[in-house]
């Protein structure tokens, strides 16, 4: 599946990461995103992101959820994959600069499709 496939077929789009700070890429992402898909936050730091209710993990979210979007570093990623499998995503993102080997080949052998090392929102302006 190519990326336009994947932006066109994601409604909800759960951001691992997310942060409050304007300056922060996960903050600009998020903004540029909201009237494209349904955002939810997840940070445990947060209550709230951008006006929406922000979750302190993926399995608390009460919505279905098709993209895991990761801002973590590449060696945090790990413990964002089996609970991304557990809640359903069909897909997992890795912002620029984010790879994890290991997290593609678990995601990949139960059927989720990952991206890694691109920016969903710079993906988003090229083919939406």
């Amino acid at each position: 599946m190519n990326i336009q496939q994947i932006l066109h077929d994601t409604k909800t789009i759960a951001i691992v990461g997310l942060s409050a700070n304007p300056s922060r890429a996960s903050f600009q992402v998020a903004q540029y995103l909201m009237p494209h898909y349904e955002i939810i936050p997840i940070n445990p730091a947060y209550e709230e992101v951008l006006g929406l209710r922000c979750y302190p993990d993926l399995q608390s979210v009460p919505v279905k959820v098709d993209m895991v979007d990761v801002f973590q570093r590449s060696e945090n990623v790990m413990p964002f994959v089996q609970p991304s499998i557990d809640i359903g995503a069909k897909y997992f993102w890795m912002q620029l600069d984010i790879r994890n080997d290991d997290a593609r080949q678990q995601l990949e052998a139960v059927g989720v499709i990952v991206v890694d090392d691109l920016c969903t929102k710079i993906e988003h302006a090229r083919y939406c």
